[in-house]
C-alpha cells in the first residue's frame, strides 16, 4: 500500500522534459477524432489569415481614401473584399468550433470512461487510504481542467501562435525598421511569462488540493448527516466547512493577486511599446518614409501580435497547470487494477462454481495503514462444506476481518486461505466473489428504485425472480404496500426505509445471488427485537444448503449453528456447538450466561 500511497500522494509535479513527455499521454484520447483535430487545426490557420487580413485592408481603404495607393482599387471594392473576408472567417470560426466540441466532449468522456473503470476495480484498500472527495475531484475538477485544454487553450495556444508568426509576417513586409524597434519588447515579456507562469501554476495546483480537501467535508457531512444530526454537531461542521473555504479564498486570492500582477506588467510593457511605436511611426509619416494607412496597419498589427504574446504567456500558464491536472488523472489510471474486466468472460465468470471446505492456515495478518498493529496471529480454521458457522469474541479481535479476507478485500501476509484445497487466490477474483454473497451490519443500498437494488445481486433475473426473493427475504409485504411497489424510490443509501426494511432488501438481493458462501456480518445487532425477528427468520431461508459464516454479538442468533469458533488475541481459543462449549463452562460459557457475547 505504501506504493499505491507515494503514487497518490501530492508530490510536487515538475515541469521538465519527462513531466511534459507524460503528459502529452493524455492526447492518445484525442486519436479516435485525429481528423476532426486536424480539420479543425487547418480551419483555424485559415481562420486567422483571413482575420489577419482585415487591419492590411483597413490601412490599404485609408491611403485609397488619401489618394496614396498604387492599387487599382476603390473604397467600395475594399469594402465588398471585407465583406467577403468576415464572412469567410466566420463561417470557417462556427465549423472550426463545432469540430472542437466533437473533439472535447468525446475524448474527455473516454477520459473519465477510463478513469472511472480504473477506479471502480482498484483494490479496497486504496479507498481506505485516500478521501472519497479528493477521487471525486480528480474525475470531476482535474478533468474538467483538461477539458479546457482540449476545448480552447491548446486552440487559442496554436492561434497565438498563428497570429504572432502571421503579424511578424505582415510587419516586416510593410515596414522592417518599425518591425526591429517592435520586437525589442519580445524577450522582456517571455521572461515575464515563464517566471509568473510557475508562481500562477503552483498557486493553482494548491488552490485545487485545498477545494478537493473542502469537497472530501461535505461529502464526509453528508453521508454522515444520521451522526451529525444526532450529535447536534451542525455548527461544528459549518465551522469545519467554513474553515476550510477560508483557506480556499486565501490561496485563490493570492492565485488572483499573482495573474493580476502578470495582467499590469504585460499591459504596462504592451501599451507602453504601443505608444512608442506610433511615436516612432508618426515621425515616419511626417518625414513621408510611410503612410498613414500603413501605420494604421501596422499599430494593429502591433495590438493583435501583443495581445498574442499575453495570450501565449497566459495559455502558456494553463497549459502547466494542465500539467498538473494530467498528473492527478494519471496517477489513478496507470494504478494496477484487482480486477480485469473483459468484454468476453461473463460466461466463464458465471461457470465458476466454489462449494467446498474453507480453511484457513496459520493466517498473519496486519491492515495496511497500521502495519504495527497485528490483528490475526497464526488463526488456524476450519469450515466444512455446507456448515452453518459463528465467529464470536470481543471487538478488535479479528472477527471481521476473516470476513474481508474471505472477500480478498486485503492479501495476507503469512499462511493461507484455501476453498476446496485450492488458494483463494488462484481463482479470478470476480468468479470468486460471484460465488460469496455478504449481508453487513450496515447495509449500503443506491439511491434508485427497490427493483434495483435487488437486482444486484444478479443483474439478469427476471421479475418472478425478483419477486421470489423478496417472498423469500420477507420483504415482499411492504414492497407491496407502497403505492410504486418495486418502483420505490427509496433515496440516497435507503434513507426512506426502516433499518429492518433495509436489511430484508440486502437478504432479498444476496438470494437472488443465490451464493455458494454467504457471509452475515452481525447483520442483526443494530435491529429492535420485532424487526430481529423478521430479520432473522429471513436470513435462516437465506442460510438453507450453503456455507454460511454468522459474525454475531448475540445470543439468540447463534444458538442452532453448526460450529461456535470463538476468538481471543487474533486466534481461536474455543470451538464447539453451543452445548458443547457451555458445557467446557470456560469463556464462551462466561459471556453467554451474562446473556450477551462480548458486547
Amino acid at each position: 500500500m505504501a506504493a499505491i500511497e507515494d503514487k497518490i500522494g501530492e508530490a510536487k509535479v515538475r515541469v521538465n522534459k519527462e513531466s511534459i513527455t507524460e503528459a502529452l499521454k493524455v492526447f492518445q484520447y484525442i486519436l479516435p477524432y485525429k481528423w476532426h483535430f486536424i480539420f479543425a487545426l487547418i480551419l483555424l490557420f485559415l481562420s486567422n489569415l483571413t482575420f489577419m487580413s482585415i487591419p492590411f485592408f483597413i490601412g490599404l481603404m485609408v491611403d485609397i481614401a488619401q489618394g496614396k495607393s498604387d492599387l487599382n482599387f476603390t473604397i467600395s471594392d475594399i469594402g465588398i473584399i471585407l465583406v467577403i473576408v468576415l464572412l469567410v472567417q466566420g463561417i470557417f470560426g462556427y465549423i472550426r468550433i463545432i469540430l472542437n466540441a466533437i473533439v472535447s466532449e468525446k475524448g474527455i468522456a473516454d477520459i473519465r470512461k477510463d478513469m472511472y473503470n480504473n477506479l471502480i476495480c482498484l483494490n479496497y484498500s486504496f479507498f481506505e487510504e485516500n478521501k472519497t472527495g479528493d477521487l471525486i475531484s480528480r474525475i470531476t475538477e482535474d478533468v474538467s481542467k483538461l477539458y479546457s485544454v482540449f476545448s480552447l487553450t491548446l486552440g487559442e495556444f496554436i492561434r497565438q501562435i498563428i497570429t504572432l508568426l502571421i503579424g511578424i509576417s505582415f510587419l516586416f513586409f510593410m515596414a522592417p525598421r518599425l518591425s526591429l524597434i517592435m520586437l525589442m519588447t519580445i524577450p522582456a515579456v517571455v521572461i515575464l511569462a515563464i517566471i509568473f507562469a510557475r508562481t500562477i501554476r503552483k498557486l493553482s495546483k494548491e488552490r485545487q488540493k485545498q477545494l478537493a480537501d473542502s469537497n472530501s467535508l461535505i461529502s464526509e457531512a453528508i453521508q454522515s448527516i444520521q451522526v451529525v444530526k444526532a450529535f447536534a454537531n451542525e455548527m461544528f461542521e459549518r465551522i469545519r466547512y467554513q474553515s476550510s473555504l477560508d483557506k480556499v479564498v486565501e490561496t485563490s486570492l493570492k492565485y488572483a493577486r499573482a495573474r493580476a500582477l502578470f495582467a499590469f506588467f504585460i499591459i504596462t510593457i504592451f501599451f507602453g511599446a504601443i505608444c512608442f511605436i506610433i511615436y516612432m511611426g508618426a515621425r515616419m509619416v511626417q518625414d513621408g518614409t510611410m503612410s498613414v494607412g500603413v501605420l494604421l496597419s501596422f499599430v494593429t498589427y502591433t495590438a493583435l501580435i501583443g495581445g498574442a504574446i499575453a495570450g501565449l504567456a497566459n495559455f502558456s500558464s494553463q497549459l502547466m497547470g494542465a500539467i498538473g491536472a494530467t498528473d492527478r488523472v494519471r496517477q489513478i489510471m496507470e494504478l494496477d487494477p484487482e480486477v480485469i474486466i473483459g468484454k468476453s468472460d461473463k460466461e466463464q465468470i458465471q461457470n465458476i462454481k466454489l462449494d467446498g471446505a474453507i480453511e484457513f492456515s496459520d493466517v498473519h495478518f496486519t491492515y495496511p495503514s497500521r502495519p504495527d498493529i497485528p490483528v490475526l496471529k497464526g488463526l488456524d480454521l476450519r469450515i466444512e462444506k455446507g456448515q452453518k458457522v459463528a465467529i464470536v469474541g470481543p471487538s478488535g479481535v479479528g472477527k471481521s476481518t476473516i470476513i474481508q479476507l474471505l472477500l480478498r478485500f486485503y492479501r495476507i501476509g503469512n499462511g493461507s486461505i484455501k476453498i476446496q484445497g485450492n488458494s483463494i487466490y488462484d481463482v479470478e477474483i470476480r468468479a470468486y466473489r460471484n460465488n460469496i454473497a455478504i449481508v453487513p451490519q450496515e447495509v449500503i443500498l443506491f439511491g434508485g428504485t427497490i427493483r434495483e437494488n435487488i437486482l444486484y445481486g444478479r443483474i439478469d433475473a427476471t421479475e418472478s425472480e425478483i419477486i421470489e426473493a423478496a417472498e423469500q427475504s420477507n420483504s415482499w409485504e411492504f414492497i407491496s404496500s407502497f403505492p410504486e411497489g418495486l418502483e420505490t424510490i427509496i433515496g440516497e443509501r435507503g434513507i426512506k426505509l426502516s433499518g429492518g426494511q433495509r436489511q430484508r432488501i440486502a437478504i432479498a438481493r444476496a438470494i437472488l445471488k443465490d451464493p455458494a458462501i454467504l457471509l452475515l456480518d452481525e447483520a442483526t445487532s443494530s435491529l429492535d427485537s420485532g424487526s430481529e425477528k423478521i430479520v432473522q427468520d429471513a436470513l435462516n431461508k437465506l442460510m438453507e444448503n450453503r456455507t454460511s459464516i454468522i459474525v454475531a454479538h448475540r445470543l439468540s442468533t447463534i444458538t442452532d449453528v453448526d460450529r461456535i469458533f470463538v476468538m481471543k488475541g487474533g486466534q481461536i481459543v474455543e470451538s464447539g456447538t453451543h452445548q458443547e462449549l457451555m458445557e467446557l463452562k470456560s469463556l464462551y460459557f462466561k459471556q453467554a450466561t451474562l446473556g450477551n457475547l462480548f458486547q
